[in-house]
């Protein structure tokens, strides 16, 4: 969502079950593609994925943990590798890479990052 909000980028998050019910036939030769590799009890479904779309002709950047980075980097086109922490923290260790791709392209793209157009502050109050 980031990524839309501030650099307007049509872009859109899955799941990875998620690929074959009709997310796969997006996937054509260029298509960035982020895949997320950071869960270990997950990482063989993820790295499945990454296989399908890379065989469509996908462009992929992985991000992945230390420990399971050699795996990835076999496959992916680019991968970002971040420390291996407590599975509870490591999807809050793993958005930051995320949140700064956003706003690198942003940036490229000449956007004005403190004032994405058609976004208001909201604060609700009781």
């Amino acid at each position: 969502m980031k990524l839309k909000e501030i650099s307007y980028i049509h872009s859109e998050a899955y799941a990875s079950g998620e690929l074959k019910h009709g997310t796969i036939s997006l996937i054509e030769p260029g298509t960035l593609v982020i895949a997320l590799g950071t869960y270990k009890a997950l990482f063989d479904k993820a790295m499945s994925n990454v296989v399908e779309v890379k065989a469509r002709g996908a462009e992929v950047l992985a991000i992945t943990t230390e420990s399971m980075r050699e795996r990835m980097e076999k496959i992916a086109d680019d991968t970002i590798a971040v420390p291996d922490i407590h599975p509870i923290l490591q999807p809050s260790l793993g958005v930051i890479p995320l949140q700064l791709f956003a706003y690198y392209v942003a940036l490229q793209r000449g956007c004005d990052i403190d004032k994405p157009r058609n976004l208001a502050k909201s604060v609700t109050v009781e």
